[in-house]
Parts: structure tokens; C-alpha cells; sequence
């Protein structure tokens, strides 16, 4: 007999979390992700896999977005990180004649 799984938004982001997780953690290859997933598909009864798959792409484009906005912080903070260290890497050249700070 066929287990019968909730489909609600909160059950399926946190389907969905527990896998991603189980991927970064190495628990999990993706292959064993895409199995994970279609089983979980299966025990989902038919009559609400559209709201299943309505959820699951919420998570899903959700989850992108949040992952490019961290990389591009990622990115922009390395990005700063490198001029500063070139800039404050640069010997301070000074005027000749010119005064100095005292």
C-alpha cells in the first residue's frame, strides 16, 4: 500500500532542502537526488501532483533565485576585496616640495 505524502508548500521546500542538503554534504549524488525525488513523486497521489508541481517549482525558482544572489555577492564582495588589497598594496607616492602631514 502506497504511503500517502503531504503536498504542502512548507512539505515540499522541505523535501526539497533535505535533498539539497544531502547533495552538499556528499550523502547524496545527484543521480541518487533525481531517484530520491521520483519516488517521492510516485507516492504523491495524481490528484495533487499539480499542486505538487506548483510548489515544487515555487521552491525551485526560489532556491535559484537566492543561490545566484549569493553568488553574485560572492562575486562583487571578492571583486572589492582584490581592489582594496591593490590599492592599499601600492606605495603611497609623495609630491616632491610638497609639505608633509606635520
Amino acid at each position: 500500500m502506497s504511503q500517502e505524502v503531504s503536498v504542502s508548500y512548507q512539505a515540499v521546500k522541505s523535501k526539497v532542502y533535505k535533498l539539497m542538503d544531502a547533495a552538499i554534504e556528499g550523502e547524496k549524488t545527484e543521480a541518487q537526488v533525481v531517484e530520491s525525488l521520483e519516488r517521492w513523486w510516485k507516492q504523491i497521489h495524481p490528484a495533487d501532483r499539480a499542486v505538487a508541481q506548483k510548489h515544487l517549482q515555487r521552491v525551485l525558482e526560489r532556491s535559484h533565485a537566492s543561490l545566484s544572489a549569493m553568488g553574485q555577492a560572492l562575486l562583487e564582495t571578492t571583486e572589492s576585496v582584490a581592489r582594496l588589497s591593490q590599492k592599499f598594496s601600492k606605495p603611497v607616492s609623495t609630491q616632491s616640495g610638497a609639505a608633509g602631514p606635520f
